[in-house]
């Protein structure tokens, strides 16, 4: 029998090892709930439904892949700041096959709307970041952004380079470091 996995973040990392071992279609509630060693009403203590309980499994899964740990330094720079995001998206490709192009499309028609929205929150905390360490690379050119072309601007077309990327899985982050190069510093 396995170990019993009694808390939230207990079940959401046996979820994680489910996903990265078997794909989504090892995350339903009967499957969790063995892997976990407790009854299927346990889980609903802490996931009020199925759909919970898959909004939480993206979002964990996201955050594992993109979390940027306490302790860690900020970035720098935007180029430090690329790099390290492609070489977690490498990482969450190895970890967990085929979850950038899959998980998606496996959800059911309720859960598909909860789990879309923790993706693009998690979307949307790596845009934004990439935004403000833009906006205050020390190495900027001057006048490389200003209301016509902003630093949110040019994380929206990093943050559209890397999901082309994630679907090509291609995981080099030179040609969106040499666009960097180009676009925001001297010459």
């Amino acid at each position: 029998m396995n170990p019993m996995a009694t808390s939230r973040e207990e079940i959401l990392k046996v979820i994680r090892e489910l996903i990265r071992r078997q794909g989504w279609e090892a995350v339903n509630v009967r499957a969790v709930a063995s892997a976990c060693g407790v009854a299927v009403g346990t889980l609903y203590n802490y996931f009020p439904s199925r759909d919970a309980l898959v909004a939480a499994s993206v979002e964990s899964v996201w955050k594992d892949i993109f979390h940027h740990g306490e302790g860690m330094e900020d970035f720098g720079d935007i180029l430090s700041c690329v790099r390290w995001l492609y070489r977690r998206m490498e990482y969450g490709a190895q970890r967990y096959p085929n979850f950038f192009s899959l998980h998606a499309l496996n959800f059911g028609e309720g859960e598909k709307a909860q789990g879309r929205r923790q993706m693009l929150k998690v979307w949307e905390h790596i845009r934004l970041r990439l935004s403000a360490v833009a906006a205050q690379d020390p190495n900027l050119r001057p006048g490389a952004f200003g209301p016509s072309f902003t630093a949110d601007q040019f994380a929206g077309v990093l943050f559209s380079l890397m999901l082309s990327a994630l679907l090509r899985r291609d995981y080099d982050p030179s040609p969106v470091l040499e666009i960097c190069r180009r676009t925001l510093y001297r010459t």
